[in-house]
């Protein structure tokens, strides 16, 4: 079977099949959301810069904010043929790449994205099995949807599957 590599850049969302390796690049802050159905081998990625939208601000890509991205997520996967049942996420990013970043009672702005996706996920029902998140630095993801698992690398870091 030829794999299809399939970038996801900031503020976007996309879902593949088992031919499929999903990747997003360069994370700092960012969290990236992986959604999977293990059953029918299609998994999900969105790549979110910011926990939420502020009122007033000009429409922008839904995937960019951890809370609307989850929603995307979600509806692609069961367009895709995903049973929202089978559904299960994990998380990688929301480093605190710059401590002067601070707002929302001092926490940072990398653990704002990554409470904002847990909190999308579990109001939708699909539960965490596993995370790569926090510290201080930067991360790379790729989703191999035929094992259903996620490399996370890092330069000074030792690889991680979730």
């Amino acid at each position: 079977m030829n794999v299809r590599r399939e970038p996801v850049t900031i503020g976007e969302a996309k879902v593949g099949g088992a031919d499929t390796i999903l990747y997003t690049l360069g994370l700092g802050s960012c969290v990236a959301i992986v959604v999977y159905d293990g059953d029918r081998r299609i998994g999900g990625l969105a790549h979110a810069l910011l926990p939420n939208p502020r009122a007033g601000r000009s429409p922008t890509p839904p995937a960019r904010y951890a809370t609307t991205a989850v929603d995307v997520l979600l509806t692609l996967m069961e367009g895709a043929g995903a049973n929202p049942r089978r559904l299960r996420a994990r998380l990688a990013g929301g480093a605190s790449m710059f401590d002067t970043v601070l707002s929302d009672g001092g926490r940072q702005l990398g653990m704002r994205n990554v409470e904002a996706a847990r909190t999308a996920l579990a109001r939708a029902g699909v539960p965490v099995d596993r995370e790569d998140v926090g510290g201080h630095h930067g991360r790379s993801v790729y989703l191999h949807v035929s094992e259903g698992h996620v490399v996370v690398t890092s330069v000074l870091h030792d690889d991680v599957v979730l």
